[in-house]
């Protein structure tokens, strides 16, 4: 028989440990799934509160019921995100109808300088606004594309009218850009005529003064100085006047010129992509339908 009582120390089998180590492929440590998912939840909270943020500092700072291109063009990526929800967007056919309402109003009022047509691209539906400066192409996802200054006007009333919010004005029945012969010389004579009123008092009063001087022996140099400056005033506003009237009827005629540049073409400007109702923007259409895909 053996004796065991001689065995030494280190030949004792070894005590397990109290605490073992997990070495299965299931035991969630410390960077498991509870702990990711405890952080991810956090970081989300964090980026939502800081959109909130944003989108608070944005409604403070752009007046969305005046909003135009400059306002387009100062606003960040980051804030027209804030902004403008995608979930909250309209889209689809009501998109462009409310597109199409809002453009006539514009046109109407001459905020935008522009014929609007529908057109078709790949069987869907398009609203086509062309001048002789460029051109713009309106999707129903609110995608528009185009150049020149027709664009940059067309950019911003996509944006309002795609958001539920903002309602679209109902368009007048003649909402077409007028004929070049209707559009006036100028704008604004009554307050011209208040203006030639006040310089013509100001010249009377200087030359009175002026006169007194010159008869009666006044015994002072102020009459003869508010002489002068009342002339002066008043050759200004005159001046002012004149220089006012020539401006609208520059603008005018400038107006009327781009009127009868459209009203005489017999087709669009070759820089527009449509043909016979239909756009032939082949390489755009594409890169559109890989956007989609």
């Amino acid at each position: 028989m053996e004796d065991t009582s001689t065995r030494s120390e280190s030949e004792s089998p070894p005590e397990e440990s109290a605490d073992p180590a997990p070495d299965g492929p299931d035991d969630p440590g410390p960077t498991g799934e509870d702990g990711g998912s405890s952080t991810a939840d956090e970081g989300t909270r964090n980026d939502q509160a800081d959109i909130e943020a944003l989108r608070e500092r944005v409604e403070s700072e752009y007046d969305f019921d005046d909003f135009g291109p400059s306002d387009m063009a100062r606003m960040s990526a980051e804030e027209w995100d804030a902004a403008f929800d995608p979930d909250t967007w309209i889209t689809g056919d009501r998109l462009l109808d409310r597109v199409d309402a809002e453009l006539k109003s514009r046109i109407a009022t001459r905020d935008v300088f522009g014929v609007l047509e529908r057109v078709r691209e790949d069987g869907e539906e398009r609203i086509l606004v062309y001048s002789d400066e460029g051109y713009a192409i309106i999707r129903p996802t609110g995608e528009v594309r185009g150049e020149g200054t027709v664009l940059r006007d067309i950019e911003p009333v996509v944006a309002l009218a795609a958001m539920d919010s903002y309602e679209v004005p109902e368009p007048p029945e003649d909402w077409s850009l007028p004929h070049p012969d209707s559009v006036p010389e100028g704008s604004g004579e009554f307050g011209n005529l208040v203006v030639q009123v006040v310089a013509a008092i100001q010249v009377l009063a200087g030359a009175a003064l002026l006169v007194a001087s010159a008869v009666a022996d006044l015994g002072t140099i102020v009459a003869p100085v508010m002489g002068i400056v009342f002339l002066l005033v008043g050759v200004f506003l005159f001046a002012m006047v004149a220089n006012a009237r020539l401006s609208d009827r520059f603008r005018s005629e400038e107006y009327r010129e781009r009127l009868r540049a459209l009203r005489e073409a017999k087709e669009r400007p070759e820089f527009v992509p449509v043909e016979d109702g239909v756009v032939t923007d082949r390489d755009a259409a594409a890169t559109d339908r890989d956007r989609d895909e």
